[in-house]
């Protein structure tokens, strides 16, 4: 029995409806990875798993990283549950998980416990889509490209009151190059663009700078882009492969509590 999906925006973003219990079974799972795949955003309006069974969930789609308590990573702003808190001042920028590593993750499930009363709102946009809407005279002069990502370059635009120690511990830090346009197995090809990219290979910095904003603002027009209000419960899986993402800022101390579980990548960036 296939489940029932609704399409949320043109090119990105599909609601499917299905009980919990379906969900953990498993036997649903070769169906969503293929419209996540596809849509590269599945969404479970108010689906109210415990951590638990979201873990349990995610296994059923993938194998799942080791990040946080018990594989739940919980994101929110308030240093005293979250040593990392400043760096996710960075999700407020466009950007894709894992930049700096070799092997990007596959996916994440995001569950909303607690919300904001002002911001927090969730935007998704399709880079497989965004790639193959360019015109052919881009995809030429994209092909081939290198882009180097670091750590430094978005929390710099996070954090302007930065420190000299803040750089040191963010020089750190990976740093890697990655093809623009990433060819990925299944043959479709998406950009790898986002707040983490500092510039193109062989490029004059201004000319560099031109083309990655240039792409970027393509890759989140209007018709590449869904855009999340969130209630309790919601979970969201997106295709950390082929989508960026960015959330509206909030305040520190709005108590805004989200949980994270991330599936391990399957594919090199090359």
């Amino acid at each position: 029995m296939m489940l029932e999906t609704i399409d949320l925006a043109p090119r990105i973003g599909t609601e499917i409806r299905a009980d919990a219990a379906a969900l953990l079974s498993g036997e649903h799972a070769a169906q969503i990875r293929e419209v996540l795949g596809g849509r590269g955003l599945v969404l479970f309006r108010e689906l109210n798993l415990d951590d638990r069974q979201q873990v349990a969930f995610a296994r059923t789609l993938g194998d799942v990283m080791n990040q946080g308590e018990d594989h739940i990573y919980k994101v929110t702003l308030d240093k005293t549950v979250t040593k990392t808190a400043e760096y996710l001042l960075g999700t407020f920028f466009w950007h894709i998980d894992g930049t700096t590593d070799a092997i990007p993750s596959r996916a994440s499930l995001l569950s909303a416990r607690r919300l904001s009363e002002t911001g927090g709102r969730t935007e998704w946009a399709n880079t497989y889509a965004a790639y193959e809407d360019l015109p052919q005279g881009e995809k030429d002069t994209v092909a081939g490209l290198r882009v180097v990502h670091s750590a430094e370059t978005i929390e710099r635009a996070a954090r302007p009151d930065f420190t000299e120690e803040d750089v040191a511990d963010w020089r750190t830090r990976p740093v890697r190059s990655h093809p623009l346009v990433w060819t990925h197995a299944s043959g479709r090809k998406s950009l790898v663009l986002g707040a983490t990219a500092s510039h193109v290979e062989g490029f004059e910095p201004d000319e560099s700078r031109a083309l990655l904003d240039h792409l970027l603002e393509r890759a989140t027009q209007a018709q590449y882009v869904y855009q999340h209000e969130w209630h309790v419960g919601d979970l969201v899986i997106w295709d950390n492969t082929g989508t960026m993402h960015r959330v509206d800022p909030y305040s520190a101390d709005s108590g805004r509590m989200m949980h994270r579980t991330t599936l391990v990548g399957e594919e090199p960036l090359a």
